[in-house]
């Protein structure tokens, strides 16, 4: 029954009558459900226009691998997404689950609120310098300068919807549509694979963040390796995005070659698996 009341509702929004939603479509269907949801009641009516593109960011970002500007009902029904979002009817939803939830309040505001703080001189749009400082600030001036390059840019700074979509790219790694986004940005020649070449071409930026930060880098040859035995492409010389994505090692992989951060913690892996055991020995003990 919710199916079909659903599938109805979304109905009334596919203004060309051909089974898709556009962007605009989905945007009227969010902001008409926004009074039906108890748990955005606090969100202040100004916000409204930004809550909107960050839901149907994620709808898009999912379900239109293709970029062509519009999703099947179909695969809106059969994707998770609106029960997330129907799970904001329930006014006694715990702090946890309003955390990981995409489109509760707390997430949306969250989202905007990184971005708001990212934004230094306040003209609304990230350049590169103000896109670094993101999440732990680690990210290589090399994979930043390929998202300025194959993002969609004004005058060479991103705006909010841009920004979403490298948000959702970067926060689910594991995701196929996540591994397409990053693999393009890899993918410097696009071959449609990333070779020893690429590897070592984003590599080198982790290299010299390490001599920055008084490390001693890590030899490129053990990394490839590495890279290369977790993947198990097809083709032993080169991986495709489909290897990455049946490898399931797509985030430690992608993590490797454009985070400092990420580098680090694959690097001391073992050392924090002990930790984190040492940790809950002492937990036990107590």
């Amino acid at each position: 029954v919710w199916l079909h009341q659903t599938r109805i509702g979304l109905s009334l929004y596919d203004v060309a009558g051909q089974g898709y939603l556009r962007e605009s479509d989905l945007e009227n269907y969010i902001l008409e459900l926004i009074p039906t949801l108890p748990q955005l009641d606090g969100l202040e009516k100004s916000f409204y226009s930004f809550y909107v593109c960050t839901a149907v960011r994620k709808f898009f970002f999912f379900l239109d691998p293709l970029r062509t500007g519009k999703i099947k009902i179909q695969d809106i029904l059969a994707c998770s997404f609106l029960d997330d979002l129907l799970e904001l009817r329930d006014e006694e939803l715990s702090k946890e689950s309003q955390e990981t939830n995409w489109f509760s309040a707390p997430s949306a505001l969250r989202v905007y609120g990184q971005y708001l703080n990212l934004d230094k001189d306040h003209n609304g749009m990230l350049s590169k310098e103000e896109l670094s400082r993101y999440g732990t600030g680690t990210l290589t001036n090399i994979f930043l300068d390929r998202v300025f390059q194959e993002c969609l840019t004004y005058d060479g700074e991103m705006d909010y919807k841009t920004y979403l979509d490298f948000v959702l790219a970067l926060e689910n790694r594991k995701e196929p549509a996540a591994l397409q986004y990053i693999f393009k940005l890899l993918d410097i020649e696009n071959k449609g694979y990333l070779n020893v070449f690429s590897l070592n071409y984003f590599f080198r930026a982790i290299q010299e963040q390490m001599k920055i930060h008084g490390q001693e880098p890590v030899s490129f040859q053990d990394v490839k390796d590495e890279i290369f035995d977790m993947v198990k492409p097809k083709d032993p010389y080169k991986i495709s995005l489909q290897d990455l994505i049946n490898s399931s090692q797509g985030d430690t992989v992608t993590s490797i070659l454009i985070d400092l951060n990420g580098f680090w913690t694959y690097e001391n892996r073992e050392v924090l698996v002990a930790s984190d055991n040492d940790t809950t020995a002492d937990v036990d003990d107590t």
